[in-house]
C-alpha cells in the first residue's frame, strides 16, 4: 500500500463576527426617540390648555341643567361670556345689546337670539315669567350658545388664559 499524499493545508477555521447588537443604538434611533419623546410632550401640553380654555364652558353646562328661571340662564351666560371676553365690553350689556352680541359669537346661520328676543324679555322682566317649554327652548338656546361659541374663535376677544375664571 502506497500513502496518498495528503492534500490538506494546515488552515484555522474561518472566525465568523458576532451579530450586531442593538446597543449602542444608531444616531437615527436616538434622533427617532427625541423626536417621539417631544411630539408626546406638545401633545400633553396642548391638551392641557384646551382642557383649561374650555373648563368654564363645561362648568357652565353643568350649572345649566340646574337652572330653573331665565334670570339664571341670562346671569349664567353673562358669567360665561366674561371669563372668555373683555370685561369692560360684556359686563355693560343688557337686554337688545346682550342679546346681539350673543348672536355675533355665532355663525350666521345659527343666530336665534335676536329672533326669541320678546321671549327673552318677557322672561327676565315680566310678572308672570314663562312656561316650562318656554324656559326649556331658553334652555336649549343657552346650550346651543354655550357649545358653539365658547371657547371664542377669534383671538382678538379672549382674554389672557390666567384671567378666565371659572363659572
Amino acid at each position: 500500500m502506497t500513502n496518498s499524499p495528503s492534500n490538506a493545508l494546515p488552515l484555522a477555521d474561518i472566525q465568523l463576527q458576532n451579530a450586531p447588537g442593538l446597543w449602542p443604538l444608531a444616531w437615527g434611533w436616538w434622533l427617532l426617540i427625541v423626536a417621539l419623546l417631544a411630539a408626546v410632550l406638545l401633545a400633553a401640553i396642548l391638551l392641557r390648555k384646551r382642557a383649561q380654555r374650555v373648563q368654564a364652558r363645561n362648568e357652565a353646562l353643568v350649572e345649566l341643567t340646574q337652572s330653573d328661571s331665565l334670570s339664571k340662564i341670562n346671569a349664567l351666560l353673562k358669567r360665561a361670556a366674561l371669563s372668555y371676553f373683555d370685561r369692560d365690553h360684556v359686563a355693560k350689556l343688557t337686554g337688545t345689546p346682550w342679546l346681539a352680541f350673543l348672536d355675533s359669537q355665532l355663525p350666521a346661520t345659527k343666530h336665534s337670539f335676536m329672533a326669541h328676543d320678546e321671549l327673552w324679555q318677557k322672561g327676565i322682566f315680566a310678572k308672570e315669567g314663562l312656561t316650562d317649554s318656554e324656559l326649556a327652548q331658553c334652555r336649549t338656546l343657552a346650550a346651543h350658545w354655550l357649545k358653539h361659541a365658547l371657547p371664542p374663535k377669534a383671538s382678538l376677544n379672549v382674554i389672557n388664559s390666567k384671567e378666565a375664571n371659572h363659572v
